[in-house]
């Protein structure tokens, strides 16, 4: 990370940088507008104390220490958390890992060996529903009345929903990978505060989009996403530039059942993107996933997606 931003893994002392530093403690998958809420309060209360600001967070998800293999499905690796931590206006974030030491300390033990002793935080803020500890005995009174006697101040936020009324939703990472599951990426943006995107580098396939005279970049994604299979009208960036885009996820039932890739066609673009990095926004889902009776009926609705997708994205902010 650039511009002073501070990253810092396991730290033993606190980081140069972040001394009495404002945490904002979580998982932060997804870097949703609850996080949001979390770490503007953190920045707010540093700028108010005069300290840096940073997230506290883990690695690797606790779900995957627990299940002993990659299981969660990510809305934010640790690079993308990174990023956008930075773009909000926090001084630095830190990661521990999330082994068995971890996982063993109890909720006091967790404040005085990590709060207190290795970080020496200032003050801390975390949400309405954060636990913390062996078997997630801490909770977040436990935690104010911990600061109170360790000597730094504890703020919690409310929780943040989606939606008004009887429509209103919590905002949480669970409720989004649900949404991102049954395609609906429309209402993962909406609890994001953006929309859903992957990157990856670009990887040679089999061309045969070339032959259809609609060529793709392909990614293959982590094995864990579980974004629903389907055709969306997408927003490619490479190299700081965006092109409009029609991208399908899935496994092609139409040419070979093969893995999960995802291929992104850019719409009024030539050149050749082997290699290079490309994230992709997910801004509205055109259609399911389907097998057709043959490539030439394939390429047909494939023209169609390239134009719905054209109609969507000249919409869309």
């Amino acid at each position: 990370m650039s511009n002073g931003f501070v990253v810092a893994t396991d730290p033993a002392r606190p980081p140069v940088g972040l001394e009495r530093a404002v945490y904002a403690i979580g998982n932060f998958d997804g870097v949703h507008l609850g996080h949001q809420a979390v770490i503007a309060r953190s920045l707010a209360l540093a700028r108010e104390r005069g300290a840096p600001s940073a997230v506290l967070t883990f690695e690797p998800h606790p779900a995957d220490y627990f299940a002993d293999r990659p299981v969660a499905f990510r809305l934010t690796p640790a690079k993308v958390k990174a990023r956008l931590c930075q773009t909000l206006g926090l001084s630095g974030i830190v990661y521990l890992p999330f082994n068995g030491a971890l996982a063993s300390l109890t909720a006091e033990e967790f404040v005085a060996k990590v709060l207190v002793k290795r970080l020496s935080a200032g003050a801390v803020v975390v949400g309405w529903d954060f636990h913390f500890g062996k078997a997630r005995s801490g909770t977040p009174a436990f935690l104010a009345e911990a600061g109170a006697r360790h000597g730094f101040a504890v703020e919690i936020v409310a929780k943040v929903e989606d939606g008004a009324g009887e429509q209103a939703r919590v905002v949480s990472s669970t409720a989004i990978r649900r949404a991102l599951e049954r395609g609906d990426v429309e209402v993962a943006a909406r609890g994001l505060g953006r929309h859903y995107a992957v990157s990856g580098a670009v990887i040679a396939g089999q061309r045969l989009g070339r032959t259809l005279g609609v060529p793709t970049a392909n990614i293959a994604l982590a094995p864990t996403t579980r974004l629903a299979h389907g055709v969306y009208a997408v927003k490619a960036h490479i190299d700081g530039k965006t092109s409009a885009g029609v991208a399908s996820f899935g496994v092609r039932p139409t040419v070979d059942n093969g893995p999960p890739l995802l291929e992104v066609h850019l719409l009024d673009f030539h050149g050749d993107l082997y290699g290079r990095e490309m994230e992709v926004e997910f801004v509205q889902r055109i259609r399911d996933e389907r097998k057709f009776d043959s490539l030439a009926l394939l390429t047909e609705e494939m023209e169609r997606d390239k134009e719905r997708a054209r109609a969507i994205l000249a919409k869309a902010t």
